[in-house]
């Protein structure tokens, strides 16, 4: 069985919300692939590839942002997804044997009251974004979402969020060509583990199961940086003493981007970036993923690509296994394999 860990769906009375929002540029976008919103259309699309199925999970606009900020209303966004979720995944579950919850993290309980709801509930773990409305996430008043998950022992999806209000240069006031997604995803989810990593919180929270979509952005390509480099760290600033956080943390850096985190296969049908992610992060912490449906096809590429690229790898039957579902399994402690 190969189950699709990071994919995106929006359940019928969210997507409403969405396109009545005024976002434009998000609305414009989820209503060119309907796949994302129509159940129907999406089945269809898991039932014309062999062995397969998908969970589910949310994907944009941060909620946080779509709320502006109140964090009320975005924990009744996230309520309203999950229950939405939670019934697809009931009367689907040969599709979709699985889902993902929705936190905000500027709930006034830092989403974690809605995570323990959501995975009572049967959620497999929870979503949230690699930055909270420009914030990073190891902005002390976040700490309580974190230290929830740690006591639940269950895994975080940790999805990238950048706009074209992040400028490429400081003499701009917004990104251009789209840079903003296709360099910036990329550096956000390597700057969100770096916070987590240098703040403490992994260490302060062992039992943190944190899952890096796209193979943890540009994190494989810059092992020698982020170990031989980050080792000096401190060598280049002069106006604090930067290594004393060496002292403080209990691995090397490198070490908690190579074996602390999970990540997944989902780089857009990319063959370097595949063997690079594989080459660098430990096989057991790696799961199958194609994030359906962003694709020129609107749901089908990115899975057909990343199966082709899987595929063609000289795996064995075990580590077949392990990336399909076994991984998966084992980092949700759920079995969701037929």
């Amino acid at each position: 069985m190969r189950i699709d860990a990071y994919t995106h769906f929006i359940p019928e009375k969210f997507f409403n919300k969405i396109v009545e929002s005024g976002h434009a540029d998000i609305g414009r976008r989820v209503r060119e692939i309907p796949c994302i919103h129509d159940l129907d259309i999406r089945r269809k699309i898991v039932d014309g590839f062999p062995d397969y199925a998908q969970i589910l999970s949310y994907p944009q606009p941060p909620l946080e942002v779509m709320t502006k900020g109140d964090g009320v209303a975005a924990n009744e966004h996230a309520k309203l997804i999950n229950d939405g979720f939670a019934e697809i995944v009931e009367k689907n579950r040969a599709h979709f044997p699985g889902w993902v919850a929705q936190v905000s993290l500027i709930a006034p309980d830092a989403g974690a009251g809605e995570a323990e709801r959501a995975i009572k509930m049967g959620a497999l773990g929870v979503q949230i974004f690699t930055n909270v409305a420009g914030k990073p996430l190891d902005a002390p008043e976040f700490e309580p979402f974190f230290a929830c998950m740690n006591r639940l022992g269950k895994p975080i999806w940790m999805h990238p969020a950048r706009a074209a209000n992040f400028p490429d240069y400081l003499s701009e006031k917004k990104s251009k060509y789209e840079i903003w997604w296709a360099f910036g995803w990329s550096y956000e989810t390597a700057a969100a583990m770096a916070r987590l990593v240098f703040s403490g919180i992994m260490d302060r929270y062992p039992n943190l199961k944190i899952i890096t979509h796209h193979f943890g952005g540009i994190v494989p390509m810059l092992e020698g940086r982020i170990g031989p480099g980050w080792d000096q760290l401190g060598a280049r600033t002069s106006d604090e003493d930067l290594s004393a956080i060496l002292k403080r943390l209990r691995k090397r850096p490198l070490d908690y981007f190579k074996h602390s985190f999970y990540t997944d296969t989902a780089v857009f049908g990319g063959e370097p970036a595949t063997h690079c992610g594989f080459a660098f992060y430990d096989f057991d912490k790696i799961v199958f993923a194609s994030d359906c449906p962003f694709d020129p096809e609107k749901g089908t590429m990115y899975i057909r690509e990343t199966l082709r690229i899987l595929d063609g790898i000289n795996f064995s039957k075990e580590r077949q296994e392990k990336l399909f579902h076994g991984n998966l399994e084992a980092i949700t402690g759920v079995k969701l394999s037929r």
